[in-house]
């Protein structure tokens, strides 16, 4: 009985918080994203405080462990980490040079991105505990194995950490998809599937995008179509170089494969939850685990986000870069008839640098135009002013060129999806 309190008490609070949006103050959202909102409004004044202490010691973190010359990648990103802390520190005290004061630029970046993550990975782990700790994960793993094996080629138990990901936030996916990868229980391909394939930004995100575009209108469409082609995508994707090449090794070479269940699926299923709830620690010990683990992965996330996100931002504000890389995607763009083919060609290319640049470069588009790339801007995934750095701050080994190939091919794809769906429902 013990168990099955543990099991319906901490995985429906977990549930809650998670995946039901609730109305406070006109506002509609999940009940984390309202506890975010609540901290940054009631601490305001110590919030960019609490970012920078976050960031320098994310900074000096893989000097302490010692794994910041481990390999070419850790440190190149240890480099960035200590940019990201340097300018942190101009962008909190308002000094430096007008490029990075530049309101589009770096306090864009702090404010919209950097502060939000850095409040939201550590509150959510601690719900996060709740929600994938006792049972509820192996529940769902085992009553949804015939649907995410054959189509996007992940196990069961991935099917929570999926919708975690799109409704809630990237951040809280990928600490979801790194705690479960780290415990053995998805390989390097299943958690690379996991990570660039449903870790989109928050609904709360979606919100802002379809504000943008007017598209509030039809934002029940809007968000059902996003997800049809985000997952449609993903799938496909599965089945293309390079994730279809990854690894199936286990984290540390310690795995915990899924078994595959095809008898009495519902017992099963309950069985498997019943003996997590037992073995699960005790609440408070649960809590403090994965504060902890939160923690560090801000500290992780956040100067990266600072640094790579910043050059991200610099290279589409003052250069050519995407203007060049939307060519690209024109002859999609074209032969799709997306009405302003070289317009959407650019936008799209924009998105590698930030997910919301896209929507800023169309707002005078025609809808059907708005609507092709404002799903873009979630189906495409990965950009490198907070995704890609989340990722690489991970122990999900997956390389920045794999990362942009992947991107493109989602891109591609994506154009060649939504656009007749956008004629056929607009």
């Amino acid at each position: 009985m013990n168990n099955l309190l543990k099991f319906l008490l901490f995985s429906l609070i977990g549930i809650f918080t998670f995946f039901i949006p609730i109305t406070i103050n006109g506002v509609s959202s999940i009940p984390l994203d309202h506890i975010v909102t609540y901290v940054q409004t009631v601490f305001s004044g110590a919030v960019p405080y609490y970012a920078l202490i976050m960031i320098i010691f994310g900074a000096i973190y893989p000097f302490i462990n010692r794994t910041w010359n481990k390999d070419i990648v850790n440190i190149v990103l240890s480099v960035f980490k200590i940019f990201g802390a340097a300018v942190t520190v101009m962008l909190v005290f308002q000094f430096g040079p007008g490029w990075l004061l530049d309101p589009n630029i770096g306090p864009y970046l702090f404010e919209k991105l950097v502060i939000p993550v850095g409040v939201l990975v550590p509150i959510g782990a601690v719900f996060l505990a709740l929600l994938v700790g006792y049972g509820l994960l192996e529940f769902f793993g085992v009553l949804l194995q015939s649907v995410m094996r054959p189509i996007w080629k992940v196990p069961g138990r991935s099917a929570v950490d999926a919708v975690a990901s799109f409704i809630g936030s990237y951040s809280i996916g990928l600490l979801i998809t790194n705690r479960v990868f780290k415990e053995g229980k998805y390989t390097i391909k299943e958690a690379t599937i996991i990570a660039t394939g449903f870790s989109t930004v928050s609904v709360t995100f979606m919100i802002v995008i379809a504000n943008t575009l007017d598209l509030m209108g039809i934002w029940n469409m809007y968000f059902w179509v996003t997800l049809f082609v985000t997952f449609l995508v993903t799938a496909i994707t599965v089945r293309m170089w390079p994730l279809n090449k990854l690894s199936e090794e286990y984290y540390d070479g310690q795995g915990q494969p899924e078994e595959i269940i095809k008898k009495n699926r519902i017992k099963v299923a309950w069985s498997q939850a019943m003996e997590v709830a037992d073995h699960a620690p005790a609440i408070s010990k649960n809590i403090w685990m994965n504060f902890k683990d939160g923690l560090i992965m801000t500290m992780a996330i956040l100067p990266s986000i600072m640094s790579i996100g910043l050059l991200g931002l610099i290279l589409a504000e003052y250069t050519s870069v995407f203007d060049i890389l939307g060519y690209i995607f024109y002859p999609f763009t074209w032969i799709m008839q997306v009405p302003e083919p070289l317009l959407a060609a650019k936008a799209a290319a924009t998105e590698i640098a930030e997910m919301f640049l896209p929507a800023l470069l169309v707002t005078d588009a025609s809808l059907i135009t708005k609507f092709v790339i404002a799903t873009l801007s979630v189906s495409a995934i990965l950009f490198f002013s907070a995704l890609i750095p989340c990722i690489l701050s991970t122990e999900i080994p997956i390389s920045v060129p794999k990362l942009i190939v992947i991107w493109i091919e989602r891109t591609i794809l994506t154009i060649i999806i939504v656009t007749p769906i956008a004629y056929l429902l607009l």
